[in-house]
C-alpha cells in the first residue's frame, strides 16, 4: 500500500497535531505501508533540531516532502485570518505543480481541503479531528471515500451534515506505550522542575486555549487549601507572565518539550483534564493526547464529565466532575489526594486500559478498512 499523508502544518512544532501526525505515520509505516508525508516548507518556530525525526523521537521509516510555501502566518497580529488564506492558497498550488503522486497512492489528511489537487485520486481518506466552519468543509469531506472519526459522537455529527455513515469508522487517537514505559522517579522531576517535593501537586500538561477549560482550574486554585498546589506546564511565554501574574498561587512552568511528558507527569499527585462542555470540540469530538498520556502514568486523573472522554474513561478510571464548574472540580482534586488507596485503583485501571490505546492498534484498524 502507497499513501500520501498530506498535511499543512508547520513541522516541527510545539503543538500537540505534530507529534499525532508523526506517530500516526509511524504507525502506518510499521504496519508495512510505503509512507510520504507532505508538508509546507516553513520556518522552524521549536528552537531546537528542524528535524522531525529528531525533535518527536521518531523513527525514519517513512519519507517527508517539504514543498514551497509562503510563510506568512504569525508575522503579524493585524492580518492572520488573511495570512493564513494565503499561506493555504500557496500550498494548495505547489501541491498542484509539484506532487507526482503514483496512480495506486493512497491520499490522507486531516483536512478534506487539501483533496483539492489530488479529486482524481482514486481513494481519498480524510481524518476527521472536529468540524471546521469553512464552506469547503462539507463539500469536499463528501468526496472521500474513506473517513476516520476520533470519536462516535463526531461520527453522529458528520452523518448528520451528510456524510455517508457507513463511510465513516472511529478512531480515536493513541499513544506509543514503550515511550512511556519507563519514566524518571518523582523526587528527580520534582527537583528539575523546581517543585517542592512535599507539596501535594495537581498538575495540568498542554496548551492553554479556552477550551482546555484551564480558566475552571485557575478558579479552583483559588478554593483548595494550600496544602494542595496547581501546577501548569504549557502556554506561550506572553499568556504564562500574564497569567502567573493573575494567579501568584498556581505555579506556571511555561512549555517543556515533548520529549520530557513521561518524566513530567510522574511530579503529580493527580492530573487534571478540565475540558468545558461549552463547545463541540470539547464536549464531542476531542480524543485528546494528554488524555492516553496521563493514563500511562499511574496517577489518579480528574477530568470534567463529557461524552468525549467517557468514550474512553469510567468512574472506574478516573473522577469525573461537573464542566465548567470549579467548586466541582477542587472537590474532586481535594477527593482524589484524601482517598489514596482508591485513587491508587482507578489510575492501575486507566494505566491497564491505555494498553489497547497503542499506535499501532490505531494504525491497524485504519488500514483493515483502508484494504478493505
Amino acid at each position: 500500500m502507497n499513501l500520501w499523508y498530506i498535511a499543512n502544518v508547520r513541522l516541527p512544532t510545539t503543538r500537540a497535531h505534530g507529534i499525532q501526525i508523526l506517530k500516526t505515520c509511524e504507525a502506518f509505516a510499521r504496519a508495512g505501508v510505503e509512507v510520504t508525508l507532505v508538508v509546507p516548507d516553513k520556518r522552524n518556530h521549536t528552537g531546537e533540531t528542524s528535524d522531525p525525526f529528531a525533535y518527536y523521537g521518531v523513527q525514519p521509516d517513512f519519507r517527508i516532502i517539504r514543498v514551497p510555501s509562503l510563510d506568512l502566518l504569525g508575522t503579524s497580529t493585524s492580518f492572520g485570518g488573511l495570512f493564513f488564506i494565503l499561506d493555504f492558497v500557496s500550498f494548495l498550488i505547489s501541491l498542484t505543480l509539484r506532487c507526482r503522486v503514483p496512480a495506486d497512492a493512497i491520499i490522507y489528511t486531516r483536512d478534506p481541503v487539501l483533496f483539492l489537487p489530488f479529486l482524481g485520486a482514486k481513494r481519498r481518506a480524510a481524518e476527521i479531528h472536529g468540524i471546521a466552519n469553512n464552506a469547503l468543509f462539507f463539500p469536499l469531506l463528501k468526496t472521500a471515500t474513506d473517513v476516520f472519526a476520533l470519536t462516535s459522537l463526531l461520527k453522529e455529527d458528520l452523518a448528520v451534515n451528510g456524510i455517508q455513515i457507513e463511510r465513516i469508522s472511529v478512531a480515536p487517537d493513541g499513544i506509543d506505550l514503550e515511550e512511556f514505559a519507563h519514566p524518571a522517579p518523582a523526587e528527580n522531576v520534582r527537583t528539575r522542575l523546581g517543585i517542592d517535593e512535599d507539596a501535594k501537586v495537581a498538575l495540568y500538561i498542554g496548551r492553554l486555549d479556552g477550551w482546555k477549560g484551564v480558566d475552571t482550574l485557575l478558579a479552583a486554585a483559588r478554593l483548595l487549601p494550600d496544602s494542595i498546589r496547581v501546577v501548569i506546564i504549557g502556554g506561550q511565554e506572553e499568556e504564562v507572565a500574564r497569567l502567573q501574574s493573575e494567579n501568584p498561587r498556581v505555579l506556571f512552568l511555561g512549555g517543556r518539550p515533548y520529549r520530557e511528558l513521561a518524566d513530567n507527569q510522574q511530579a503529580a499527585d493527580v492530573l487534571i483534564l478540565p475540558n468545558t462542555a461549552k463547545e463541540s470540540v470539547s464536549a464531542r469530538h476531542t480524543s485528546p493526547l494528554k488524555l492516553f498520556s496521563y493514563m500511562t502514568s499511574g496517577k489518579p486523573i480528574v477530568a470534567s464529565d463529557l461524552p468525549s472522554l467517557r468514550e474512553v474513561l469510567s468512574d472506574v478510571d478516573a473522577y469525573f466532575v461537573a464542566p465548567d464548574n470549579a467548586q466541582a472540580l477542587a472537590s474532586g482534586i481535594e477527593e482524589a489526594l484524601s482517598n489514596p488507596e482508591e485513587a491508587g485503583e482507578r489510575a492501575a485501571s486507566a494505566q491497564a486500559k491505555v494498553r489497547a490505546y497503542a499506535w499501532s492498534h490505531r494504525a491497524n484498524t485504519i488500514l483493515e478498512r483502508l484494504r478493505s
